[in-house]
């Protein structure tokens, strides 16, 4: 790689025109921008990796922040109230540089139950020049009286396509070429995070020999499911074989794969053999998506089982899906799944 710097640090958006996804919160700060009508307090909330801390970096800059007047703290290392009242007495200082002073605080639900009241005290009376950006993972954990003070904004999780569009070219950039199915597997596993996205990408190129990447690759240095695993599976659905699809899944066990994972894989191919089946536009886009081999079992499967793998049995793995979580045994959940399906 051009450099030592993390792929997440050297990517991450300078400006809102390099940020992707979150339009909505986009365009609602820039509309405070243009018409001058700036808060004293935001709370960024979303799963981790969505861009909440690059973005409240980009506002503070947007609003004529110097780098110098913008604050970040992590409350996971800072969270005593020893820790907010040093803040409250440093926000009274005017900026350096900047009309603003920007205190953007990262992970603030990890406050302690003692500094949240120092907190409400700094932003019920703030200084005309203070501007406060929360940054959270779990906003349920943030006191009410706080949250009514914020300007709050939902940070969604990025779209597989998203991802996908960011892992080509960041890869491109990065003198790599990978296959689209290796991209969108990456995108996969990046399960709805741009850093995530990006960390993974940066394990692959680190022990790719070539600039070429390809799917298989990626499956090896990932440690995701075996295409040929979950094809297995899915053809046992078909054949309802439980022997077969029982015995594909505890491979995938024994090598350590997360059922989440071959969950993905599976409903994702289950959903395209659907979408082949019923939509003739999609069919076109799929190559692009899928290997060589998937592709030639999803025409197969749409063709031939029009009985055999319906919305009952994409269904009955959606219902897997929901309690993987929560079985205590590592595949469980598909194991049911397919013994339903199977009449068993």
């Amino acid at each position: 790689m051009s450099s030592n710097l993390a792929l997440y640090t050297k990517y991450r958006p300078k400006s809102f025109e390099d940020v992707m996804g979150q339009e909505q919160v986009i365009k609602a700060l820039q509309g405070a921008i243009k018409t001058g009508s700036i808060g004293h307090a935001y709370l960024f909330s979303g799963s981790r990796g969505t861009g909440k801390t690059s973005i409240a970096r980009i506002f503070a800059r947007a609003i004529g922040t110097h780098n110098d007047d913008i604050y970040e703290i992590d409350a996971a290392s800072n969270r005593g109230i020893d820790d907010i009242r040093a803040l409250r007495d440093a926000v009274h200082t005017v900026p350096m540089h900047s009309p603003y002073k920007v205190y953007i605080i990262d992970e603030a639900h990890m406050l302690s139950r003692e500094a949240f009241p120092a907190l409400l005290k700094t932003l019920e009376e703030p200084p005309k020049h203070v501007v406060f950006i929360l940054a959270t993972t779990d906003e349920n954990k943030i006191p009410e009286t706080i949250v009514s003070r914020c300007q709050s904004f939902r940070f969604e999780k990025p779209s597989q396509t998203t991802l996908k569009t960011l892992v080509e070219d960041v890869a491109k950039k990065e003198g790599y070429t990978l296959e689209a199915a290796s991209a969108e597997l990456i995108a996969l596993l990046g399960d709805g995070s741009f850093r995530d996205t990006l960390g993974i990408l940066q394990k692959v190129i680190a022990s790719s020999s070539d600039k070429k990447i390809s799917h298989q690759e990626v499956e090896v240095i990932t440690g995701a499911p075996d295409n040929r695993l979950v094809n297995a599976f899915l053809h046992a659905i078909v054949a309802r074989d439980v022997e077969a699809g029982l015995s594909a899944l505890a491979t995938a066990v024994e090598r350590g794969v997360e059922e989440k994972v071959f969950l993905d894989l599976l409903l994702r191919k289950m959903r395209a053999v659907m979408m082949y089946r019923f939509v003739a536009e999609a069919r076109k886009a799929m190559p692009a998506d899928f290997p060589t081999e998937d592709m030639e079992l999803i025409e197969s499967l749409a063709k031939d089982a029009t009985t055999s793998l319906t919305s009952r049995e994409l269904a009955e793995v959606l219902r897997a899906y929901e309690s993987v979580r929560v079985a205590v045994v590592p595949g469980l959940a598909l194991e049911l799944a397919l013994l339903r399906i199977a009449g068993k």
